[in-house]
């Protein structure tokens, strides 16, 4: 099964020049003056099973059957978090500097006995959360 998110965005070109600076894949055939799309991971052991962001103007995504009321912008918290792992703490760390480098807002660091995460917000506002599992971490009952 394949993941799609999909957000409105004030500008697509702005969001689009942001995600691009995070490093993640524009699938152009996916993409168009209305829409950018993201593949933000696959699965080796399933191509079928990759994640996406969908960016998308807010007038599409206006038109896109009920979404009218859930249009928000970067003052509207966000009603969802965006958590995905990532192989090592140096490699969350890389993410979220990339996102405050690309004009991205910086939340909090936690550091879990068997968790290090962090936070940072897009332009529009929404909340992402990579973290990496410590391997050598005691479960937890």
């Amino acid at each position: 099964m394949s993941l799609f998110i999909t957000c409105p965005v004030a500008d697509i070109e702005h969001a689009t020049a942001f995600y691009t600076a995070l490093g993640w894949t524009l699938n152009a055939e996916m993409s168009d003056h209305n829409v950018s799309c993201f593949r933000i991971s696959a699965s080796d052991a399933d191509p079928a099973a990759e994640q996406y962001v969908m960016l998308g103007t807010r007038e599409m995504y206006a038109s896109v059957g009920g979404t009218e009321d859930l249009i928000g912008g970067p003052d509207t918290p966000s009603k969802v978090t965006v958590s995905f792992d990532l192989p090592s703490r140096e490699a969350v760390d890389a993410l979220v500097e990339r996102a405050g480098a690309a004009g991205g807002r910086i939340g909090d660091i936690d550091d879990y006995p068997f968790m290090y995460q962090r936070q940072f917000d897009d332009p529009d506002g929404y909340h992402y959360s990579p973290f990496w599992m410590k391997p050598d971490a005691a479960p937890t009952a």
